[in-house]
């Protein structure tokens, strides 16, 4: 099996023992992004539309390094600190998509990297 690693200074360096992003043939899988910015490496969190924003801006970066985009994007995973927050957090992902949107699940958990309110990883295909 080949696998290429996929690093861009454009989205966060991993924050531990993870590659941003990994493929293997057409595959791409992106690791759970959160509102980190690359930048300041601080935490876009004034809401949860700028946290989502920035989390997407993230993925864009990753899927534009494999020269992807999120047309190619199949599959997502959203993970929630609360359901509560659903609604604004659809709204602002949904945007994002052209015309047909991936599979997913979204999913609240107990606690969440640096508690942050969200962080969304994607598979995606060439």
């Amino acid at each position: 099996m080949n696998k290429t690693i996929i690093n861009t200074l454009n989205a966060p360096a991993p924050i531990g023992p993870y590659s941003q992003a990994v493929k293997t043939g057409n595959m791409l899988f992106i690791s759970g992004q959160i509102a980190l910015v690359p930048d300041t490496g601080e935490l876009a969190m004034t809401d949860i539309t700028m946290e989502t924003h920035q989390v997407m801006h993230n993925l864009k970066a990753i899927l534009q390094e494999a020269g992807m985009n999120f047309n190619n994007v199949v599959k997502t995973t959203i993970f929630l600190s609360d359901m509560v927050l659903f609604s604004d957090v659809n709204e602002v992902y949904g945007k994002y998509f052209n015309t047909t949107f991936p599979a997913r699940e979204t999913i609240a958990v107990k606690g969440l990297p640096k508690n942050v309110n969200v962080e969304i990883s994607m598979i995606a295909i060439d």
